[in-house]
């Protein structure tokens, strides 16, 4: 049996987003669906002493229909990325692993990134690596599937040899159980429990960036990742 995960390459995204991976054998990166801008393609949030706040991508003025992989980045990346490693550094210098995990981010930010599905993954491809992730990957857009909804996450699932389709919670809304039975594939439903840490400015706050994680807890980050308690059903 093989089990499939399809999700959009967010930007450094939250712990849920890792917890479905590690119960997977082949991560699909949806990267060839609609850019959604009030979404988490190219931002998410960090903790600050004022709460939770979001470290957002400067991107390029683009079509309303944009596909995730065509969007730019805006020119001047040295700019908006020194932006981001003040940022971070404001917030995480008293981190107890700041000193160990920083200069990672800092070399993810200076690599020359052209777009935002770029500049994406580098992230996602760090975070695999802090958490001990390993994982085989495939761009959707790569399999050459053009149908749409369900039948294209059916689609993909087949193109990509699985018979099992972990699928996030959030997507019980537009889910068609019997379309996925009817194509003899096994539909699992991820059960996603947030794990508390040890955490910076004030009270735990909960689906923040893993840069969080990471920056907060160092190497233990790999041990709590796989607290989540996620489950299928």
């Amino acid at each position: 049996m093989k089990r499939i995960c399809i999700h959009q390459p967010d930007f450094v995204p939250y712990l849920g987003f890792f917890d479905r991976l590690l119960s997977c054998d082949l991560f699909i990166v949806l990267d060839d669906v609609q850019f959604i801008r009030r979404g988490w393609h190219h931002r998410d949030k960090i903790k600050t002493p004022r709460g939770p706040e979001w470290l957002s991508l400067i991107l390029q003025k683009g079509d309303y229909h944009q596909k995730i992989n065509e969007v730019l980045l805006r020119p001047g990346q040295q700019s908006w990325a020194d932006r981001h490693l003040a940022v971070l550094t404001e917030n995480y210098r008293r981190a107890v692993h700041f000193d160990m995990i920083f200069p990672a981010i800092e070399a993810v930010y200076g690599q020359p990134h052209e777009k935002l599905i770029d500049i994406n993954m580098a992230f996602i491809n760090f975070l695999f690596d802090s958490f001990n992730i390993s994982i085989d990957r495939v761009m959707a857009s790569d399999l050459a599937i053009d149908t749409t909804g369900n039948q294209r996450l059916i689609d993909l699932v087949h193109a990509a040899g699985g018979d099992i389709y972990l699928s996030g919670i959030g997507a019980l809304d537009y889910l068609e159980p019997a379309l996925f039975e009817n194509a003899g594939i096994k539909l699992e439903i991820q059960d996603f429990h947030h794990p508390a840490y040890p955490q910076l400015h004030g009270d735990f706050a909960p689906y923040l960036s893993s840069l969080d994680v990471v920056l907060n807890c160092g190497p233990a980050a790999t041990d709590i990742v796989r607290q989540c308690t996620s489950a299928s059903s």
